[in-house]
């Protein structure tokens, strides 16, 4: 069918210029030698043409394109290597996550005495979800669960799967998943997974979209006696696609958090255990607040080559001062507080531990640095219940106001969650004087939250003062604690 229509293309060509010629002829512009010649040099030129139209199709024909992309997308994958390390790194050697280890005691145990479980049809998780900022060491913690096992640990970062030809990645999945139900028991660990785990929408990217699909896939094909388990992380679980997060694939979620003064220590302790220092490293521990392991590290790191530099025989705290400021993570400072800063923030704590214990707003502990407020899992909740949350995001400002007569910028998340409450409780559940809201309830109802609070911050004062000594002092308080230091008081 083709062959026909380029023959009647090239029929059409000619009579168009045979017709033209004799028109010229006709019109005394032209002899028929020269029109001979004209027609000769067009063969010529056309000829060309029909050459350069059919070497095109033929290099830009799927069949000429496929062995040269399979070439190019062997040369992309010729880099991904699987093979399962064996970790050498047990909870030993990872200071800071007590909690943490409470969680994966029991997957450790599973690797390692599947019939035990398999005995009474316990199913564990086939994924576990680490979600933590970066640098608090979730890639430590998933060696430490294959050490604790003994079992090959594989490795892959989320980004290692994304490539510009569509299928390489989900070959490297099905690939991957292969070799670890062949190496059996066996931790599989997708480092930064939201890489390729994305919500799918609108920008559809389709490598990404085939990758997210067949570790969907894989991880449906799971059977409880294959002994793979898979261990990903994340600093962003808000962006992660549903269907990764649903029952049956990454059903349990582990977060690991900032690590508090006893972390602290513990961490340096591990780093510090074979190097010539001298001082007290619960000081040290005091002055980083906000340092992950990763910087903790780094600050040891950058402390000793100081020593080094000045001829010291001994690494001193004051090493530590020296290059504390200096320490960075990639261009942007490491968080930290001066003395002042956690003074601030003390206050603003204890005010909001305090008043939560006091108007019955759940949580487990409070930080210098995050509270630990637990989400309510229900359909009903009543209106009190969200003024009493809205009025704990008000105590921390109006205690700090009151303390140092200044107001300061820390407040302002715990203002924005107030103020999306108050939205809510107007616009969503209907909770305001008229069915349709209006910006003036939202902001009478955080008016009355405040003053409320208020009233509130007055008569638990000296609770606030004794709660914000233990805060500054361990940086952590539990809700148990405040209900002791409460009682006694009151």
């Amino acid at each position: 069918m083709q062959q026909n229509n380029n023959k009647a293309i090239v029929v059409i060509l000619v009579l168009i210029m045979l017709l033209l010629g004799f028109s010229m002829i006709s019109n005394g512009g032209y002899s028929a030698k020269d029109l001979l010649n004209d027609v000769l040099a067009g063969f010529i030129v056309f000829g060309f043409f029909i050459l350069i139209i059919v070497l095109f199709k033929k290099f830009s024909s799927p069949q000429n394109q496929q062995p040269q992309m399979q070439m190019q997308m062997e040369e992309v994958d010729k880099d991904f290597v699987i093979e399962p390390q064996k970790s050498d790194v047990t909870f030993d050697d990872v200071a800071g996550i007590s909690e943490v280890k409470e969680e994966l005691v029991e997957i450790v145990d599973f690797l390692k005495n599947p019939e035990k479980y398999q005995k009474f049809g316990i199913k564990l998780p086939k994924g576990v979800l680490l979600v933590g900022p970066p640098g608090v060491g979730k890639t430590l913690i998933a060696k430490a669960v294959a050490g604790e096992a003994g079992v090959p640990f594989f490795y892959q970062s989320g980004a290692g799967f994304v490539q510009m030809f569509v299928g390489v990645g989900a070959k490297r999945v099905k690939s991957l998943f292969a070799k670890a139900k062949a190496n059996a028991p066996a931790i599989i660990f997708i480092d930064e997974i939201d890489a390729i785990g994305k919500a799918r929408g609108a920008l559809r990217n389709d490598e990404r979209e085939a990758t997210l699909n067949q570790l969907l896939t894989e991880m449906d094909g799971f059977e409880k006696s294959e002994g793979v388990i898979v261990i990903a992380a994340t600093n962003k679980v808000d962006l992660l696609d549903d269907a990764l997060l649903r029952a049956g694939r990454f059903d349990r979620r582990v977060y690991v958090e900032l690590p508090g003064l006893d972390d602290r220590e513990e961490i340096l302790k591990i780093y510090l255990k074979n190097k010539p220092y001298e001082g007290n490293i619960r000081d040290i521990a005091k002055m980083t607040v906000g340092f992950s392991g990763a910087a903790l590290a780094s600050l040891v790191n950058e402390a000793s080559i100081y020593a080094l530099n000045h001829n010291k025989e001994k690494i001193t705290n004051d090493d530590f001062l020296a290059v504390k400021d200096k320490v960075l993570a990639g261009k942007k400072k490491i968080l930290s507080y001066t003395e002042q800063e956690k003074n601030v923030l003390s206050y603003y704590q204890a005010a909001k531990a305090v008043t939560a214990r006091w108007l019955e707003v759940d949580f487990e502990k409070m930080t210098l640095v995050k509270d630990d407020f637990k989400e309510v899992d229900r359909e009903l909740i009543s209106k009190s219940e969200i003024e009493n949350k809205i009025q704990v995001y008000l105590s921390g400002m109006i205690c700090v106001e009151d303390i140092f007569e200044e107001k300061y910028s820390n407040a302002a998340n715990d203002i924005k969650k107030a103020k999306e409450l108050a939205e809510k409780m107007v616009i969503e559940y209907g909770m305001g004087d008229k069915l349709v809201a209006s910006e003036m309830e939202v902001a009478d109802i955080l008016s009355n939250a405040e003053s409320r609070a208020k009233v509130l911050y007055v008569s638990q004062k000296d609770v606030i003062l004794e709660v914000q000594k233990r805060l500054i002092e361990n940086e952590i308080i539990t809700k148990e604690e405040v209900k002791e230091i409460s009682d006694a008081l009151l």
